[in-house]
């Protein structure tokens, strides 16, 4: 067991470091002319960028001094997602880079063509002339010197990219001059003595090298940008309708405001728990239920950031399960507080509404700590007539709920993928990403949650407080 846990923190590492060479090679090698200072400073950001992002994530798990953990938080989660989109814009980059180098070989190949007939070139017939009035020619000398200038600077063009053959100097029937013996003409007749294109001094790899590394880290910069404004301005309202076939017609239209993977912690404190109890007061709820991972950190640290939660309002109160991080952040203790700011745990419990029965699960993660889920206690003896509907943080409780013939299971932990392409790992990962499906009579909704765990940012997975209006058959 030791001997695979090695190999896999082996190639996790290898993948790592190989990953980051390649965004410090296209980032700062390709795009600098030569060993200096840029290319150091560039291997010091990514790599510091990393350092960091493990000390945050070592020193929340580890429980180190609050300050010292909002300290790393901000710049170490933010750089793994700016990381993610880096490569991701620079892979994208291999595609754009040839076909922009083919374009610009095109486009020079062109010029030549534009130009003016040299000296000696017979004029074709009807074409469109300018005259020079008399007395205004320049004279043979001045335009042989040009020429001559023109010679010099393309043959001290770097050679860090082979030049175009006008711009290899003097071809071997062609004197210092820059003319053609026994024609006048200058090497390179079709550009009427015009200088080459500036895409020939620094060489086109390294300009194209310069354009895609650009765009990459601009496209990679507002994407996190754009998904941590995202986050950190609150939970949308989503509104889903679930007919339930037992639920009575007097409980037609019964609204449950569903929050999940609120994660306050370091970075999300209590202006966004603030923002989120709003978000869910303003739909008038009849339930509320909070279905896991409301921290990551202990009540002595993130008590202060919770106390928002003691104004939800819902006419047949709030109701709250555990998820796996609160038992990497003290779930007994967690419990107590959240009870003490008015919010009901369901620990393995149910409770019999007006309409149908509620109950609550622990989450898988509380195993370890003889905590689990216990199916039978919170629905072994229930009433099947009834509807039920399950509070559970893991998608994956949803075969349990079907064998013990809940309607409806309610459940979050996924975040829908939270940072794309995070979503196809998750989705592999649990039966249901996000949204509702059915499980035989069974129905589940997970919701993609409201805050957002590591990085502060959401790309393709919108933060939602999710209102669930169920609908009876018999309506």
């Amino acid at each position: 067991m030791v001997v695979v846990f090695a190999l896999v923190a082996l190639a996790v590492v290898s993948v790592l470091v190989t990953a980051n060479w390649y965004v410090w090679r296209r980032l700062f090698r390709d795009t600098t002319r030569g060993s200096g200072a840029v290319r150091r400073i560039g291997a010091v950001v990514i790599a510091g960028g990393w350092v960091l992002a493990v000390a945050a994530l070592v020193a929340e798990r580890a429980g180190a001094p609050f300050w010292l953990q909002r300290v790393l938080a901000w710049p170490g989660f933010l750089w793994m997602a700016l990381s993610i989109y880096l490569l991701l814009a620079l892979l994208v980059g291999e595609v754009v880079r040839p076909l922009l180098r083919r374009f610009l070989e095109r486009r020079a190949a062109r010029r030549p063509a534009a130009g003016v007939a040299g000296p000696g070139t017979a004029q074709a017939p009807g074409a469109d002339t300018e005259r020079i009035p008399a007395g205004t020619a320049p004279r043979a000398e001045a335009a042989t010197e040009e020429a001559a200038r023109e010679g010099a600077a393309r043959h001290e063009a770097p050679p860090e990219e082979a030049a175009p053959a006008s711009a290899q100097g003097p071809a071997p029937d062609t004197d210092l001059s820059g003319t053609t013996p026994g024609t006048g003409s200058a090497p390179d007749a079709g550009s009427g003595g015009r200088p080459e294109s500036p895409l020939a001094l620094p060489s086109r790899r390294l300009f194209v090298s310069r354009v895609v590394a650009g765009a990459a880290a601009a496209a990679a910069v507002g994407t996190v940008g754009y998904g941590t404004y995202g986050v950190l301005n609150g939970p949308t309202v989503k509104r889903v309708t679930v007919p339930l076939a037992k639920l009575p017609r007097a409980a037609h239209g019964y609204r449950i405001a569903v929050v999940s993977d609120i994660h306050l912690g370091p970075v999300l404190g209590r202006g966004f728990a603030q923002k989120v109890v709003d978000t869910i007061n303003s739909t008038q709820p009849d339930l509320i239920a909070v279905v896991g991972d409301l921290v990551d950190g202990s009540v002595k640290d993130l008590g202060p950031a919770a106390a928002p939660l003691a104004q939800l309002r819902a006419r047949h109160g709030a109701y709250f399960v555990t998820g796996n991080h609160e038992y990497f952040s003290g779930a007994e203790q967690w419990v107590a507080e959240v009870r003490r700011l008015g919010l009901l745990p369901l620990e393995n419990a149910r409770t019999e509404l007006p309409h149908f029965d509620l109950a609550g699960v622990n989450d898988v993660a509380g195993e370890d700590e003889g905590q689990g889920p216990d199916y039978d206690r919170a629905l072994g003896d229930r009433d099947r007539t009834r509807a039920c509907v399950l509070l559970a943080h893991q998608p994956v409780q949803i075969h349990d709920a079907v064998d013990h013939g809940v309607d409806l299971q309610l459940s979050g932990h996924t975040h829908g993928g939270q940072l794309w392409p995070g979503n196809l790992i998750a989705g592999a990962a649990n039966p249901t990403l996000a949204g509702l499906e059915h499980y035989g009579d069974t129905q589940l909704y997970v919701s993609r949650g409201a805050g957002a765990w590591g990085p502060p940012t959401r790309v393709g997975a919108p933060s939602d407080v999710t209102v669930i209006e169920l609908a009876s058959l018999r309506a």
